[in-house]
Parts: structure tokens; sequence; C-alpha cells
């Protein structure tokens, strides 16, 4: 899948299932946090040149043999020398970063500017690379990230097909859950939580539209954050809304997404949007509390529960936890409207996928496709590779559509917002003067099924479930590991108000270390089975 040919000497390492990592024992390299790896290199025991060959390694023997995980779509044919001219810099480069040598994957629907491709997991975007970083991918490179690679998507973000599944790209095949592996990820950012899970990188930028970043972090037991909309740059992203699109950190602790966040929150005069990003963004490691949910009021929406009982046994767990610890939990919460957002959300969605990914082809030299027309018929004349497992009638209904000015879309955005917002999310929380809500996960991962598509209790993957409130709305959202069910990790999803990254970050981290909920993946061939041969630690 991959065109980048990186020599990897003769790996002699045993294969052998990955073992449970005891608390007071110092994780492995492809488990070490962000700070604990920026300590080893301080003192001098590890540099980013060796950690990128050893993720290199890594994502040969799991992701490409072993499991097959099928989670990274492409690594950079650089990676060893940019991490090699970092660690020269590293001693000259006075107040570093916390990203500062550390390797990220970056979703395969974000531009980089170099010899990787951009192609939403499409064939028909694969024949010219992007011509400039996307803006987020700027401040991670400025602040002296390393882009070890792309990770591979439900293609086109999952905004193709109703019967799509999860995971599956006809450039990338499709990513498996390196929990169980014949359970699905959930999408579109499948491969970057499960390369986060499977320890392929330490953390990875996903993007979500609706459910993208915190679907896929709960059924992979990651944490995912889903930005405020305009908090980070969308530009160089391929579309699906400018009225919904945002990209996130993912990660494995709450503290390891904040720091990413840190970095790539911030105005970009190449998207509107982000005009007061600035005014917002900040360090969000300073919300890093132990004790932060000594006091919140917190409203569980038990209108998102109730379809999955895996996911509610979770949350009323999570609930005592979050009282133990001085929370004061208010259940129920009401939340206005919550039945209404489909429709709405739909017909903009289609409305400004024809109009948003137009605009984005006519960036992209060297590519045939110019319009969706096009994407349609690419898809038709390449059916056997691009069609196999479903088909395309989202593009179609999108394509029917027309411009902006359209009564109908101006209508349906003027709805979606109101009801999910200030009608909505902010009703609820002023009503019961609350932090933040609270609601269940999807629950555990559902088997991939090629045949019927996704198969998601709460609704469709693209558009319902408990992401749908703040996602509609442009309100951030965070997805937290709680516990498991069957050997399957299961999360909980806290959202807010605009611009309330600190507080849900706050929530989201006392709530993480008292609950530490978080395991390494077994590689697990099914529910109750053996686990498949992957990568000793190191």
């Amino acid at each position: 899948m991959s065109r980048s040919a990186v020599c990897l000497a003769a790996l002699v390492t045993a294969l052998v299932a990955v073992p449970a990592i005891a608390a007071d024992v110092l994780p492995p390299a492809a488990y070490a946090s962000i700070s604990q790896l920026q300590q080893r290199m301080d003192a001098g025991t590890l540099d980013s040149r060796q950690l990128t060959q050893q993720l290199l390694e890594r994502i040969q023997q799991i992701d490409r043999s072993g499991p097959a995980l099928h989670a990274v779509i492409e690594t950079n044919p650089d990676a060893l020398k940019l991490a090699g001219a970092l660690d020269d810099a590293r001693h000259g480069a006075g107040s570093r970063s916390p990203l500062y040598g550390i390797p990220v994957l970056l979703k395969d629907n974000i531009d980089t500017g170099d010899r990787m491709l951009t192609t939403a997991g499409s064939l028909a975007l694969a024949d010219a690379p992007a011509p400039r970083d996307a803006g987020l991918v700027e401040r991670l490179r400025k602040a002296g990230a390393l882009i070890l690679g792309k990770t591979n998507l439900s293609e086109w973000a999952n905004f193709r097909s109703n019967h799509a599944s999860s995971g599956w790209s006809g450039r990338g095949g499709q990513t498996r859950n390196p929990y169980v592996l014949d359970r699905n990820p959930c999408g579109s950012s499948a491969g970057s939580a499960a390369a986060v899970a499977a320890g392929l990188v330490t953390a990875a930028i996903g993007s979500e539209t609706d459910g993208s970043i915190i679907c896929p972090a709960a059924m992979n037991g990651i944490v995912g954050i889903k930005p405020t909309l305009g908090l980070v740059s969308r530009s160089g992203i391929v579309p699906i809304s400018h009225s919904q699109d945002t990209a996130g950190p993912m990660a494995r602790s709450v503290a390891d997404a904040a720091a990413l966040l840190s970095v790539i929150a911030g105005s970009d005069p190449r998207d509107p949007a982000t005009a007061e990003a600035d005014r917002h963004a900040t360090d969000y490691r300073r919300f890093l509390d132990p004790n932060g949910l000594k006091g919140k009021r917190i409203g569980v929406v038990r209108q998102l529960a109730g379809a999955e009982p895996n996911a509610d046994r979770v949350l009323d767990q999570s609930i005592a936890l979050m009282k133990a610890q001085g929370a004061i939990i208010v259940d129920p919460v009401v939340l206005p409207h919550l039945a209404e957002l489909g429709k709405p959300e739909i017909t903009v969605l289609l409305y400004d996928f024809k109009h948003d990914i137009n605009t984005y082809l006519a960036s992209r030299s060297g590519l045939k496709v110019k319009t969706l027309a096009d994407l349609i018929a690419f898809n038709q004349t390449h059916a056997e590779t691009e069609m196999a497992w479903f088909g395309q009638e989202l593009f179609e209904q999108a394509q029917k559509k027309g411009p902006l000015g359209d009564k109908a879309y101006a209508s349906a955005l003027a709805k979606a917002k109101r009801l999910s917002g200030p009608q909505g999310i902010d009703a609820a929380l002023k009503a019961q003067h609350l932090d933040a809500l609270l609601a269940p996960s999807w629950g555990p991962a559902f088997m991939t099924d090629p045949v019927l598509g996704d198969h998601i209790v709460s609704g469709d993957p693209t558009v319902g479930g408990a992401s749908q409130p703040a996602a509609v709305a442009g309100y951030p959202s965070i997805a937290v590991p709680a516990g498991f069910a069957h050997g399957l990790p299961v999360g909980i999803v806290l959202f807010g108000a605009k611009w309330s990254e600190p507080t849900l970050i706050s929530i989201a981290y006392g709530f993480e270390q008292h609950a530490k909920a978080w395991q390494p993946p077994q590689f697990l061939d099914t529910v109750g089975g053996k686990p498949v041969a992957a990568l000793r630690q190191r």
C-alpha cells in the first residue's frame, strides 16, 4: 500500500504476544508517554532517530505483518533523515516544544508538502502529492515534531456510502481493531486510533465531522479530542463540511492529547474559521489536574444511553467514580431537540461536501480528478478496486445539490446550529449550571462486516450517536477510556460549551487518573481467542 520503501535491517526480535505492563515498570518506548520519551532523550538514553527506527520496525512487524492492522497507509521515506536532523539541533534548540523529536502520524486526509501522498484513502488522489503542508502540519514541524507517516481511514472520511465498513479504503484496505482483530476500529480516523492503541506511534492526528475522532478513540481504548470548530486550522485537509469539520489529537493519555492540542491550536489566515483561535488557544497541559473532578457539575444525558448494556454499565461505574472524587452529578439532564438534529445535519453535509470538495480539488495540481463529478466517474471506472465493498450513494446525493446560496441549505444550517447549540447544549448547561455533559460511548467494537457495513447501535457512524450534539454545534468533546467488555475497550464521552476545552481536559484528566482504565491490546484473533504474533516490546 505504501509508496515509501524504508530499508530496515533484518528483524531478529522474537514475535510474541504483547504482555500487560505492570504499573511499577517503566513502559517500553512503544507505550511511553511524551514526557517519558522527552526525559529519556534529555538523559541521552534515547534519541529521535532511535525512536523513529523502533517505531518503523514496529509498523513493519505489527501493521504489515503479524496482526496486520493496516493502520498505517504510508511511512515517511525521509523519517530517519529528519529525525537525525532534529537530534543534531536538539541541544541548540533553546526552549523546546513538548513534541520536539516526537514521531506523529497524520490521517491520510491531511496534506503534507513532501514525498508522501494525501488521498483520503482513495486511489483517485494517488497521482501526485499535495503542494504544501496543511496548516496544522506547519505548526507540528515548527514545534519539532517528526511526521512519521499517514494513517488509513474510512475512505473519504466515511462520507461515500451509508453502508460502508469503517476503516476501509481502496488504497489502504481494512484497518483492524488491535484488541480483537475481527472487530472494527470505527471511523473515520480508524488508522490513527488503531496505530496509537497498538504502540505504532506515540500520538496521531485524526479529523471529525461527526464521530470520526470520538468513536475510534472509544473503540480502540484511547483519548480523542474533537476541538471547538475553529480552534485548529482545516487548511490543507480533505473536507466534508466547513460547517462541522475539525482535526484533533488522538493519544493514549489525556496529557499527551493536551500536549498535541497545545501545538496545533491557533489562528491560520488560510482558514477564516480560526480568526478567534489565538484568543483561546493555550498550553492545555496547565489543566491536567488530578483533582479536576472536584466540584465540577456534570450532567448525564440519559437520552444517549440505553442502547448498549456494556456502555451503560461502564457509564454507571464512571458516574460512581466521579461522585467519589467530588464531582456533582446531575442525572438525568435533558438535552433539548436531540432527536431533531439528524435531518438538517445530513442536508448541510451534502451541500457542504459538493462545494468544499470541488474547492479542495482545485488546489491539487497533478490530479486527473477536478470535481465531485469526476470522483463519481472515477469510482465507476475503477469499481473493482474502489467499490468492491460498498457504493457511493452519498457522493451521488451531494452531486445533485445546488449551490450554498440555496434557501434549503441556509434553512437547514440555521436550524442545525440553533437546535444543537443555543437551544441544545447551551440550554442544558445553563438550566442546571453545569460544567459539562456526559454520555456513554458506542459500546465495545462491532464485528467488521464487508457485506452489511457497520453495526453501530446508536445509529449511522457518520450522522448520529454520542458525538452528534457537539459535532453539529461545533463544540468540543472528548472520549476517555473507562472500562472493558469481553476484552474490548469501552469509553465515555464528555462535551460542553464552545471553547470549553480547558474544563473538559481537567475533568477528563481527573477521571483518567483515578479510573486507570487503559490497557495495552493483546491482538486477539477473536473475542475469547488467542493472541496473534506481535512485536516484543522494547
